[in-house]
């Protein structure tokens, strides 16, 4: 009994030891060390949702405040002279932001419904006007002006009731601050901004809401070092309630993007249409023009399904994942057009979703031959994602003598193949009926020798 006690006391010393010594430090090289966590590469499909007080005037981008004030934009400019009387002020739309039809539990349902299987929630834009009752808000929040009400808390909750995982977008910079003014004024050799407002805010949402997804955004005009990333960082990955489970992104300063973090996004609708050294996403809008709610938005701005299937064909083959982004209305809904493109979504990977979830990338990412064709692969099978309807397919990047059998996912009927000239395998597609299949993109689940 004692050797048991002892080897036990042993092993239990030796874990206590190993685990303590997993400590990341304040700089590049230690973070990055850091492995990301796996449930983030498996789950390849997110949803992004822009929403705060641009949502109010909804016009043009969610970038309206600086469009107005900044680059002084004639739109912009324009409709204010238009709608509103000279001394309006933005801060005053703050107080039209009622979010009276929002119901947390109706978008996570429908979030569940798009396949995605995680959630990304702006908890402040640049223009720091915080989505949850933030006691370093300076009343410039959710609970003092607008809807009277916890956004972030509310979703949360509702998100991970549907059991996808949680995830919040935190601009580091915002336009008119006056710290934040006054350090750039000062050429970013003070940051009173970082100590008395983001340092702190980002430790607050984190310990309030445990978010397993940091999507860092304003970092472009000064580097790492003013925004104190690495220190926050470093705390993150070692004390902070998530450390085991949280991912970010490369938004930490000037200096970081597409050089340091958990994944890479680099810039906005980042697609290389390559292979990559590192895990990155893809995070994409529905509306091509906006990540905000927009009213002058039209039909022709928003993206097909087949945009969309294609976006994440081309961006799963590669290695990355996708992160579709809506923007909520003022009121606190998704548009019915949004919501349409999400349920297509989901009606497609409720067929297909085999080859998009838990994937990896194949020895050939685009066919050869079929440049609409896309490959993945997992658990031994290999995929090609079919974006074109042909009565022939030729898979050029697969070897005739290597496949065993072919099916079609969502389809009984048995696929035939031959030999193509070439060597490779050439499909016959299978008949199909109206209601047999997701007629929007194919997949060939093909099983090798």
């Amino acid at each position: 009994m004692r050797q048991i006690i002892h080897k036990l006391l042993t092993f239990c010393l030796f874990f206590i030891l190993s685990t303590d010594a997993i400590r990341y430090e304040p700089n590049w090289k230690s973070l990055d060390s850091r492995p990301l966590p796996q449930w983030y590469d498996k789950a390849k499909v997110g949803i992004f949702l822009h929403w705060g007080v641009f949502s109010v005037p909804s016009f043009e981008t969610e970038w309206f405040w600086y469009y107005w004030k900044g680059f002084h934009n004639k739109a912009v400019v324009n409709f204010m002279t238009k709608n509103y009387r000279p001394d309006f002020t933005y801060e005053e739309f703050a107080s039209k932001f009622w979010t009276e039809f929002y119901q947390p539990d109706k978008w996570a349902e429908l979030f569940k419904k798009s396949g995605a299987k995680y959630v990304v929630l702006t908890s402040k834009h640049h223009e720091g006007y915080t989505m949850w009752p933030s006691k370093y808000s300076f009343q410039w929040n959710v609970m003092q002006t607008g809807p009277k009400r916890d956004l972030v808390g509310e979703l949360a909750k509702s998100v991970r009731a549907q059991n996808l995982t949680f995830g919040l977008y935190h601009s580091l910079l915002e336009w008119f601050n006056p710290m934040y003014v006054t350090d750039k004024k000062n050429g970013f050799t003070t940051n009173e901004l970082v100590r008395f407002k983001v340092r702190p805010e980002m430790e607050e949402l984190v310990n309030m809401y445990k978010p397993d997804i940091i999507w860092s955004d304003g970092d472009w005009e000064a580097s790492d070092t003013y925004w104190n990333s690495t220190n926050f960082l470093a705390w993150l990955y070692n004390d902070s309630p998530v450390k085991d489970t949280v991912v970010v992104n490369d938004r930490w300063g000037n200096n970081t993007r597409c050089k340091h973090g958990g994944f890479w996004n680099c810039e906005d609708k980042y697609n290389p249409g390559q292979l990559q050294r590192h895990k990155w996403e893809n995070a994409m809008t529905i509306d091509s023009h906006s990540w905000g709610y927009r009213r002058e938005m039209t039909i022709n701005d928003v993206k097909t399904i087949h945009d969309l299937i294609h976006e994440l064909a081309k961006t799963i083959a590669y290695g990355g994942n996708i992160l579709i982004n809506v923007g909520p209305t003022m009121e606190g809904t998704i548009a019915p057009i949004f919501q349409e493109r999400l349920l297509e979504l989901g009606n497609w990977l409720h067929v297909n979703g085999e080859a998009v979830y838990e994937s990896g990338v194949w020895k050939h990412q685009n066919d050869t031959i079929t440049k609409n064709v896309f490959y993945t692969e997992r658990a031994g099978f290999v995929y090609g994602i079919v974006l074109q309807y042909n009565l022939k397919i030729e898979f050029g990047s697969v070897d005739y003598s290597s496949v065993k059998s072919i099916h079609l996912l969502g389809c009984n009927e048995k696929v035939q193949f031959t030999k193509s000239p070439n060597g490779h395998v050439l499909v016959l597609f299978p008949n199909l009926t109206p209601l047999s299949h997701a007629k929007v993109a194919y997949v060939f689940k093909f099983v090798l020798n």
